[in-house]
């Protein structure tokens, strides 16, 4: 358990079982308050899922956020200081995704990948961290998300992986700039997660790929990033952590 309420930003939260909404469950377990962001969801998710948390015996609020603005990371961290106060922990869990290869990657494809997967997470990540006021014992938690881009190729998804990809750089990068303020960066990549998109048949295709015997669940990453938001994270930061239960490429 924190000590003392911490606040925490998670994005893309716009479903009841995505790795998003394992996370705010997670860190309302551990005391902190959540505030949490979504985008195109049922019209009824905010409001069941803010209940949720409150009954967690937290203070919670939700924004709907489109990243791909230009001005949104701005907007979000001023929206959650004015509702909240200072964040001292942020989860860039939001992404975009389409399929393209080659053949269809064009102009647009890229741009929509970069502003949601690099120029929101890139922004949010620095404001973050100059807001951030480090008082006596305080401490700062960026987690991001990334998807195994460099484990091995990830055919058909070439803006995806690349602009993922781009957010491992960055995190090493701002991990040194920020640590002397009290802040640690990591990267999180869970793997193949279910999280509801997957069909039958992928499931069954990828089943014996998974060596420890079952497909990767929302609250396996949860736990993780749990554990790096918590005071007992203190001396991990810059890393990219592959966190897929021993998932073999083929």
């Amino acid at each position: 358990m924190f000590v003392q309420e911490k606040i925490a930003i998670v994005t893309g939260v716009s479903h009841a079982h995505g790795i998003g909404a394992a996370v705010c469950r997670k860190l309302a377990a551990n005391g902190c308050a959540i505030f949490f962001t979504y985008w195109e969801a049922s019209p009824d998710w905010a409001t069941t899922f803010q209940k949720e948390m409150l009954e967690l015996g937290v203070r919670c609020a939700g924004f709907e956020v489109d990243l791909s603005e230009p001005h949104a990371p701005f907007e979000l961290l001023d929206m959650v200081e004015s509702k909240m106060g200072l964040p001292t922990i942020l989860v860039n869990n939001a992404a975009y995704s389409t399929r393209d290869g080659y053949q269809q990657l064009d102009v647009q494809t890229l741009d929509n990948h970069y502003a949601v997967n690099m120029r929101a997470t890139f922004l949010l990540c620095v404001e973050f961290a100059r807001r951030f006021k480090k008082a006596e014992g305080s401490a700062g938690r960026v987690i991001n998300m990334t998807s195994g881009q460099a484990q091995g190729p990830m055919l058909e998804e070439l803006a995806y992986g690349a602009t993922k990809a781009a957010i491992s750089g960055f995190t090493l990068t701002l991990s040194a700039e920020v640590a002397p303020l009290g802040i640690t960066v990591n990267a999180v990549n869970p793997g193949p997660t279910d999280t509801g998109w997957m069909t039958a048949d992928f499931k069954q295709e990828l089943s014996s790929q998974f060596l420890m015997g079952r497909m990767g669940m929302p609250e396996d990453a949860a736990h993780l990033i749990g554990f790096l938001a918590s005071d007992e994270a203190e001396w991990i930061t810059g890393q990219v952590i592959n966190s897929e239960g021993g998932f073999l490429r083929k």
